[in-house]
């Protein structure tokens, strides 16, 4: 039995690991996108990093669990140090040819003056002249002030200029009382872009589930590929990564170029997550139908009600389930990383990398809870599936999903692109 000190020592491990992945995973793509000033280059950059991650996930889940079962944990632990070092290494070889932002102090705090400058001026009257509104000095030069958008009106009285609000240099004196115009729209165009953020997280619930079922329904059948090897039901997850690894890259040599030729414009990163929705509502009903036919096999060729009996149906039936999401994700994943990094604020992009884990984060907490409800209010999931109706759980999900794309459509007829195409003119170098 392990000591006080031995599971503090693990969860200690387990908790800088999530640290280092939750800073790494959005930072790096952020700073990789950075690199590029055309959005369809940066589109590009995102499909390729989503291929690299899933793939290395793919090489985790196999090859680091294989050496790790069978020769020694410490050899797959040292192994992944030793791969980690090597990244880092490579990394800061490069530092000298990055594009680096100018550091521009927190953007939180920007937002937050935006909201208390707005409720300090609401009872002063919105202007329609650009003059009286303030904005931003590029060094001795002024920017040419623009009105703000008529979209949530109310937060442009943040950026009105009121007595004693700017110094004689024309610089705000008091900035949680005077915005700009810039940080005005910028809290505006994260408002904007909520509802479509907000139907991420009901496109990757369903997943969870279904990747937490997949497991119970592959611990049910035949997991045997020839005489001597047998999948893991734990493993099945790897079916998702492997389809996501390899449809993105054929996505991005094969259709998309085809896309190009016959619309002459590259995918919008909202088509390509409308596409991800259609993918995963199909996912859905592939999963529906094969575990229709798991259970007619369950009563009619091995009527038992045993906990750990095996049916005579291989496991090879799970695995189109999975690569129809898998598919799914390899549209939307890139898209709402694409869509959230060109959207944000410029001075919140590496934030706007990290919405996908964090949707990903509260997806398993959701899909958590429609388990456990559905547990509790149906008899679809008892501790023997083979006596519960799975199959309805993904007719529910699918139901689900096709409320909730419809939702998104809504989103998606009337958001508009506010930074696709806008010039950077943050960038430093330094060669």
């Amino acid at each position: 039995m392990p000591t006080k000190i031995q599971f503090a020592v693990l969860y200690m491990g387990i908790v800088l690991a999530a640290i280092g992945q939750g800073g790494t995973r959005s930072t790096i793509a952020a700073m990789g996108a950075n690199q590029f000033d055309n959005a369809e280059d940066q589109a590009i950059f995102f499909n390729w990093y989503v291929v690299i991650l899933y793939a290395s996930a793919v090489l985790g889940s196999t090859v680091i669990v294989y050496i790790e079962d069978s020769f020694s944990w410490a050899l797959g632990f040292g192994l992944c140090v030793v791969v980690t070092l090597i990244g880092l290494t490579i990394f800061l070889l490069g530092n000298r040819y990055y594009r680096h932002i100018k550091p521009q102090g927190s953007p939180f705090t920007s937002l937050a003056r935006v909201i208390v400058a707005a409720t300090r001026k609401r009872k002063i009257p919105i202007s329609s002249k650009s003059g009286d509104y303030y904005s931003e000095q590029l060094g001795k030069v002024e920017k040419v002030v623009a009105l703000p958008t008529e979209s949530f009106r109310f937060l442009n009285r943040a950026a009105l200029k009121t007595a004693g609000d700017t110094n004689s240099d024309n610089c705000t004196a008091k900035p949680w009382r005077l915005c700009s115009v810039q940080q005005v729209e910028d809290l505006k165009s994260l408002i904007r872009i909520c509802p479509i953020l907000s139907s991420g997280i009901f496109l990757s619930t369903p997943i969870g589930v279904l990747m937490s079922l997949t497991v119970l329904q592959a611990l049910t059948v035949d997991r045997h590929l020839g005489p001597h090897f047998k999948i893991p039901a734990g493993s099945m997850i790897v079916f998702i990564l492997a389809s996501t690894a390899i449809s993105l890259t054929l996505i991005d040599r094969i259709l998309y170029p085809i896309w190009q030729k016959l619309s002459h414009q590259s995918p919008t990163p909202l088509q390509q997550i409308a596409l991800g929705h259609v993918f995963n509502a199909f996912g859905m009903i592939v999963a529906a139908l094969v575990e229709s036919k798991r259970l007619k096999i369950t009563k009619t060729q091995h009527p038992t009600n045993e906990t750990n009996s095996t049916i005579p149906m291989s496991v090879l039936w799970l695995v189109p389930q999975m690569a129809v999401v898998g598919i799914g994700e390899a549209f939307h994943y890139p898209g709402q990383v694409t869509l959230y990094y060109q959207e944000f604020p410029t001075s919140l992009r590496s934030t706007s990398t990290a919405m996908y884990g964090m949707i990903m984060g509260i997806e398993y907490y959701m899909s958590n809870a429609v388990i456990g409800l559905t547990q509790r209010t149906t008899g679809w999931l008892p501790d023997n599936i083979n006596n519960g109706r799975l199959d309805n759980v993904y007719w529910m999900l699918l139901v689900v999903g096709v409320i909730n794309f419809g939702y998104y459509l809504i989103c998606a007829r009337f958001y508009r692109y506010q930074n696709v195409g806008k010039e950077n003119e943050n960038y430093i170098s330094d060669r």
